[in-house]
């Protein structure tokens, strides 16, 4: 459903108190990522009477008040390094006609980038703003609508909920600690020397060429039914995390080559989350950064796409590198490593012979606990797609109850409807189905 907004205000806020620090260093990672924006969008029904005026104060006054905590996210990036100047974050305001529940009702991934807010002439993730944030009312007082936008350069997807966590804790009324979240920087991953050069956001995805995204529901009892199928002597119980991105990359492999003149080797990389791997004395879990690794496994042209062997190789090779994450803790060497093995990863895999799908789990991670005042969110998803459309990815997230999954899932225009088509697919997942409140 196409949604129209209409903006009501544009302003810069700025923290509640000084920086104290002056600069905060980059890491290597940290300056690899493209300079995107991660978001994400958190729908709301409403359930205070508060008018919109009183809504938007309350969430101006707590924003500035947390990001005095969290004070790099309202600097510049000044070359290798953000600059914490204080220079604030930008919120938009916006409303619309359309209820909350007809919007849900209709869901197009499309439709969530009416919710993001505008990039204007001189902004970017890679200098100004690192944090933009928008707020939409729904018709009659029927829901709100926020929107976090966050620099891939200095956050990523956990860091991003990690940020709306204390700011809805704060514009509630129950934050329990003052204490500032720890930025990384280049605690883990060494800084750059000062000939690097960040890649663009072309170099980075102009293999895929235009890419479209859909929406997959999968119900707690097919993921079941899916989790028997994708087992093997040597994974006999698959996660569902491991069953679901094993399917989806075998139907959106075999939809390529079903377009494809000649076959071409497929590549799965899933990101791995470090603070769930590090010791929290070592790396706490507010941790702030760009905290990630990624593992790959690939396939051969001819190869054969067997969902059980998939899981298999899945599974062998995230443990093997969760074991030499474990291996290099005691040193000083874990971040160099790291690096070394995804460089291997990008000489191997971005390639024009190389179908390459970029995989993140976001499941167990409590974002529908995500809490301003008006109760959990109804529902919430990833955005940054409807601005970046050449982007190849999959994102796997809990729906509400916490026992389905919800799958985002951008391909090449050209292979999507092949893909939607995969009688696999259809066998375990829902297309786009109505969100009901």
């Amino acid at each position: 459903m196409e949604v129209k907004l209409e903006e009501t205000g544009r302003e810069v806020i700025k923290p509640s108190s000084p920086a104290p620090h002056d600069r905060l260093q980059l890491s290597l990672l940290d300056l690899t990522c493209p300079a995107i924006y991660v978001a994400t969008t958190f729908l709301y029904k409403s359930t205070a009477r508060e008018s919109p005026e009183i809504i938007s104060r309350r969430l101006k006054i707590s924003l500035s008040e947390t990001l005095s905590r969290f004070y790099p996210l309202a600097g510049r990036q000044d070359g290798l390094s953000i600059c914490c100047n204080d220079e604030g974050v930008i919120f938009t305001e916006a409303r619309t006609d359309l209820l909350l529940s007809d919007f849900l009702r209709n869901l197009s991934t499309d439709s969530l980038a009416a919710f993001l807010p505008e990039i204007e002439q001189g902004e970017s993730a890679g200098t100004w703003p690192l944090l933009r944030v928008k707020v939409s009312f729904f018709g009659s007082g029927s829901g709100i609508a926020v929107t976090v936008g966050i620099s891939h350069q200095i956050c990523d997807a956990t860091s991003l909920l990690t940020f709306v966590q204390g700011w809805a804790a704060t514009a509630k009324g129950t934050t329990t600690s003052t204490c500032t979240p720890h930025f990384a920087g280049a605690t883990i991953y060494p800084p750059p020397d000062t000939s690097f050069r960040s890649p663009s956001i072309d170099d980075v995805y102009e293999l895929q060429g235009k890419c479209v995204t859909n929406r997959l529901v999968f119900k707690s009892s097919k993921i079941d039914e899916l989790k028997c199928k994708a087992a093997s002597e040597s994974v006999r119980t698959p996660t569902r995390v491991e069953a679901i991105m094993s399917l989806i990359w075998r139907c959106a492999a075999n939809a390529s080559r079903s377009n494809s003149v000649s076959p071409k080797s497929t590549v799965m990389t899933q990101a791995m989350d470090l603070r769930l791997r590090i010791p929290s004395n070592v790396l706490p879990q507010d941790s702030m950064g760009n905290l990630q690794t990624c593992f790959f496994v690939k396939k051969g042209a001819e190869s054969e796409l067997e969902i059980d062997e998939m899981v298999a190789d899945f599974r062998k090779t995230k443990e093997e590198f969760s074991e030499m994450i474990k291996e290099n803790l005691q040193g000083t060497t874990l971040g160099q490593n790291l690096l070394t093995v995804m460089g291997d990863f990008v000489s191997e895999c971005y390639k024009p012979d190389v179908d390459l799908y970029t995989m993140s789990s976001w499941c167990k991670k409590p974002f529908y606990e995500v809490d301003f005042g008006w109760g959990n969110p109804v529902w919430m998803g990833p955005a940054s797609h409807t601005v970046y459309d050449n982007m190849v990815f999959v994102v796997l997230i809990d729906s509400k109850d916490g026992e389905d999954v919800e799958a985002w899932v951008g391909l090449p225009e050209q292979d999507m409807p092949v893909f939607l088509c995969e009688q696999d697919l259809l066998a375990y997942a829902v297309l786009n189905p109505p969100v009901l409140i």
